[in-house]
């Protein structure tokens, strides 16, 4: 299955833990990285571009740091762009029908923070309920998604199983209807 990567970390290179998922999975011959901060220093989005990588993926990921809950500003962007009525959904809005959308993010807390009665209240699968909603809204099928935890406090050994972790979770992922949450470095 060919998969596109939708990086979208504001500070790639200096990011431990992005970085490195990035560098497990980019040799992989039917994986395709894309850097938005790189490829849109000046938030710029060429739409027409993006809706072409869109077409010639069978799976997206989107990669990112949580911030504020949420994704980075120009993901946002993004998705209002490039996610267009008419093209991802609406009358002939059938693009992503049937694709397999997931994420991979990485947070700064731990995993322990991310369930009910932690610090942040809700658990990842809870925070990604908007990117779930997205995949329905576009007949897409959503994928379980990927967390790297402590990303502030990670391990180099750490970081190498989260490597090991993500490129078989990009191999062996499948969608379901409800689906449980992969995560790493409690």
């Amino acid at each position: 299955m060919n998969t596109l990567i939708v990086v979208a970390h504001p500070n790639l290179e200096h990011s431990r833990v992005n970085r490195a998922l990035v560098e497990a999975i980019q040799k992989e011959t039917d994986i395709v990285v894309h850097d938005l901060y790189a490829a849109y220093p000046d938030g710029k989005i060429n739409v027409e571009r993006e809706q072409e990588l869109l077409d010639s993926h069978d799976r997206i990921i989107f990669q990112y740091p949580l911030f504020w809950y949420s994704t980075p500003p120009l993901l946002k962007q993004w998705f209002d762009e490039v996610l267009a009525y008419g093209w991802a959904f609406g009358p002939e809005g059938e693009h992503l029908k049937g694709k397999e959308i997931g994420i991979a993010i990485s947070t700064a807390g731990t995993a322990a923070s991310y369930q009910p009665g932690g610090y942040n209240l809700f658990t990842i699968r809870d925070i990604a309920k908007p990117m779930e909603a997205l995949a329905n809204y576009v007949s897409a099928h959503y994928l379980p998604p990927f967390a790297v935890h402590n990303a502030n406090h990670i391990s180099d050994e750490q970081i190498e199983e989260s490597q090991i972790a993500y490129a078989s979770h990009l191999k062996h992922v499948r969608h379901v209807q409800t689906g449980g949450l992969i995560t790493i470095n409690k």
